[in-house]
């Protein structure tokens, strides 16, 4: 009865634990690389995707203030200035056909866009009426800024500085500028109302004189908390000398706004608040560019911040595999010299034993000799010790 033999679990073999090696250094860096790059890939998509937002925001600025010049115009009587709205939406209108795929304002620009080009070139016999169309499309355009900077990510900035940047470009100074131009209309309105709308014309200069001036003040907040909040030397230098030229301004349209005491009407001089308006345009002139500017200077920078970690994520990752190709070289080298140590070993044991050489066995066999019996292949005269046989005292009678 034959015991089966009981099975012996193998180990791996030296060629496998290389490979285990390899493959246990190589995982864990090729997932942080991975890691790393997605993470770095979607924040720098959204730093691309806003300073196309910046650019956009940048073609809106000179429509806004031609539109509000068109609409003093118009509101005053006197022929609207279109030349300059004119080129100000042939150039907007380049930058969506360039852009506007990626930011998705194509239907809201091309309303826009209508409106405009249906705005009467000569004014209106009723300024009340032209005071309302106007005013549709101004609410039009600063839809159109809230639509960028939504669709752009503007309104997701990950970083202080450039958030309150953002948000002071793109949403305080246009309202702020659409704000006090009503409130300069409503005042040369408000003086040729008669007496019994007198009080309704009053809550309508005061609460666009709010409007204007908490857009105002929310736009030298933000631009504060931006210098405040960044690490770059340049942003304050160049931020906070047109910022307090327009934050003057805006006080003195906030003075000449106000309820007049030597009027008979109680409401503001309608020239002074011009002029005011007119002040602290000129103000968010010089201060817009400077803004976008810097906005668009520090989310180049993080777009090269960005790209610099992934070259040196990319240059880490492919010193590993080099150094793990160098130590898989050495381990097989290593194997393989082992291996043939091992089998020299054996060759030069084999030489040890004593057994018959091939050609000698095979020579037996054909004689009918055993091959386990080599002494009968020995040269004659060799005795067993390997030496010459003595002759005994009797071996001559033999």
């Amino acid at each position: 009865m034959t015991v089966p033999a009981q099975r012996v679990r193998r180990r791996p073999s030296g060629r496998v634990l290389p490979l285990l090696l390899v493959v246990a250094i190589l995982a864990p860096v090729a997932f942080l690389f991975a890691q790393h790059h997605r993470l770095t890939g979607g924040d720098r998509d959204l730093a691309v995707r806003e300073r196309l937002g910046v650019e956009y925001l940048r073609a809106l600025g000179p429509v806004t203030e031609a539109l509000v010049d068109a609409q003093s115009a118009a509101v005053a009587g006197r022929p609207a200035a279109r030349d300059a709205l004119d080129r100000a939406v042939q150039d907007a209108a380049r930058v969506d056909v360039r852009i506007g795929d990626e930011l998705r304002s194509h239907e809201r620009w091309a309303g826009l866009r209508a409106k405009l080009e249906a705005l009467p070139e000569r004014p209106l016999t009723d300024p009340e009426t032209t005071f309302v169309a106007y005013g549709e499309v101004t609410d039009l355009l600063l839809a159109l800024h809230r639509k960028v900077r939504e669709s752009s990510g503007l309104v997701r900035d990950p970083r202080q500085d450039s958030f309150f940047l953002q948000d002071s470009i793109g949403l305080d100074l246009p309202t702020a500028m659409v704000a006090a131009g009503r409130l300069a209309d409503l005042s040369v309105l408000g003086a040729g109302r008669p007496a019994a709308e007198r009080v309704r014309t009053q809550g309508e200069l005061a609460e666009l004189r709010v409007r204007a001036l908490a857009s105002a003040t929310d736009l030298v907040a933000d631009l504060r908390e931006a210098v405040d909040s960044s690490e770059s030397t340049d942003l304050g230098s160049n931020v906070l000398t047109p910022l307090d030229t327009y934050q003057r301004a805006v006080e003195a349209l906030a003075a000449f706004s106000g309820p007049s005491a030597g009027s008979t009407t109680g409401l503001a001089d309608p020239g002074q608040v011009a002029a005011a308006r007119l002040n602290a345009q000129s103000a968010a002139r010089q201060l817009q560019p400077v803004i976008l500017d810097q906005l668009d200077t520090l989310l180049k920078e993080r777009i090269d911040s960005y790209d610099r970690d992934r070259r040196l994520a990319a240059g880490a990752a492919a010193t590993a595999v080099l150094l793990v190709l160098l130590l898989t070289g050495v381990l097989i080298a290593a194997y393989r010299r082992a291996r043939r140590h091992a089998a020299e070993a054996r060759r030069a044991g084999d030489g040890d034993t004593g057994t018959v050489p091939e050609p000698q066995r095979w020579a037996a066999a054909e004689r009918g000799i055993r091959p386990e019996d080599h002494r009968l292949l020995q040269p004659a005269g060799s005795g067993r010790d390997g030496g010459s046989e003595r002759w005994g005292p009797f071996d001559a009678a033999r």
